[in-house]
């Protein structure tokens, strides 16, 4: 077996040795399952072909009348976990890096595509293969930042799936004519939900009704952002969105009164939270934040809970960062989940949210995955760095993590290349 390199993942020799450009077949040797196991796998046509004791697989079995499969790579993971590839349920990439300019960022095509373009492929470093980002349509915008992301889309495609919620500010009255139109059209473009906040419309509950009904023209999903503040509200969108479960989504409802969450249990409705400080862009100045004890409380009512970063260093978090296991690790580390529900969270509980299906590492489901040094989920929420991105079946990324120190310390600490440091 190849010995793993110290600073991230060692193709096997032969052709095709540059992961990131092998053939029909990837196998991945020698890694750790969250469940312990050290296992091989083998991976084909998009989906794993096979999970099988380490050493104990090769290449493709030959077809009938057909010889057997050998291009491909062959990738040493020791010391590295292997997990379902997490996904990115709640981004506004239309804003990402915007916080650190001294003025508004330019809305032309070009710098719009390239920013959109640059915090794509920022989660898809951390291993985000699926990724929803909201996207302001109407009043100035008109679609320019919709037909930006839609530019995105087609670039990253096949490294990423690249989602876009269209957001219409007001739907409701004269105002809202521009807004209506505007989200018809964008749905006609290619948008995959309909969105928005309609607590930023005077009539908040005609605004859910309005989206509904482009929503159901379309027959796409609806993913709303609310602050769950005023419970008569909560309980009329409730009601409107049960219907259409399972494609609806809403949050961030930072400011869910206590013992609301009940409406949200009841109506089946799946949360996406935003561990990193509970605000987006999408709120528009709305109360962001939340209280202490309320992702507990939804954890508790047994609200289906989804975990997205909100912000990629915008107005409203400049420090967000884009990665799926920095929201895991928050949650864990508040008290909220466990580390494996809280990887759930932004894993297959984030790609039931995008309209996705679950991966496991094992046989037959979609090649989604995330390798991640470390030998226990705990580590690698705590400190995985290095990391290789599976999607597709195919290796799309590649983060390698090197340290070293001034000096030799005399001490037997152990090599990284053991997998023990997390690093």
């Amino acid at each position: 077996m190849d010995s793993a390199a110290a600073d991230g993942p060692h193709p096997g020799s032969g052709p095709a040795a540059n992961p990131l450009g092998h053939g029909p077949v990837l196998l991945l040797t020698g890694a750790r399952l969250a469940d312990g196991r050290v296992v091989d796998v083998r991976i084909s046509g998009g989906r794993i072909q096979a999970v099988g004791t380490a050493g104990g697989l090769g290449p493709l079995p030959a077809l009938p009348g057909g010889p057997t499969v050998t291009t491909g790579a062959r990738i040493d993971l020791r010391g590295y976990l292997l997990l379902p590839a997490p996904a990115e349920a709640h981004a506004h990439y239309d804003v990402a890096f915007s916080a650190a300019l001294p003025t508004p960022p330019p809305e032309t095509p070009a710098e719009l595509t390239r920013r959109v373009t640059e915090a794509a492929l920022t989660s898809l470093g951390y291993g985000a293969t699926a990724q929803r980002t909201h996207v302001r349509i109407g009043d100035v915008h008109g679609l320019r930042r919709l037909e930006a992301v839609l530019t995105a889309q087609q670039a990253v495609r096949g490294l990423a799936d690249l989602q876009a919620v269209a957001m219409p500010r007001l739907l409701t009255g004269r105002a809202g004519a521009d807004g209506r139109a505007q989200l018809r059209e964008a749905l006609k473009l290619g948008a995959t939900a309909a969105g928005g906040c309609p607590e930023l419309d005077p009539d908040p509950a005609g605004y859910v009704q309005l989206l509904l009904e482009a929503a159901r023209e379309a027959d796409c999903a609806v993913d709303l952002h609310t602050t769950a503040a005023d419970p008569v509200q909560l309980a009329r969108l409730a009601g409107a969105l049960a219907p259409l479960r399972p494609r609806v989504v809403v949050g961030p409802c930072g400011g869910l009164a206590p013992g609301a969450s009940t409406v949200l249990a009841s109506s089946g409705v799946r949360v996406v939270c935003l561990p990193q400080n509970g605000g987006c862009a999408g709120l528009e100045g709305l109360a962001g934040g939340r209280r202490p004890d309320l992702l507990r409380e939804l954890v508790k009512a047994r609200v289906p809970l989804v975990a997205g970063s909100g912000s990629l260093r915008d107005g409203a978090n400049p420090v967000g960062r884009a990665d799926p296991l920095e929201a895991a690790y928050l949650l864990a580390a508040g008290g909220v989940l466990d580390p494996d529900a809280a990887y759930d969270a932004v894993s297959n509980q984030a790609r039931l949210a995008l309209g996705l299906p679950p991966v496991r590492v094992d046989a037959g489901f979609p090649a989604e995955l995330l390798a991640v040094r470390g030998d226990t989920l705990s580590g690698a929420l705590a400190g995985g760095h290095s990391r290789l991105v599976v999607h597709s079946g195919r290796v799309v990324s590649r983060t390698s993590a090197v340290r070293e120190f001034a000096d030799t310390v005399a001490l037997a600490l152990p090599r990284q290349s053991d997998g023990t440091d997390g690093g």
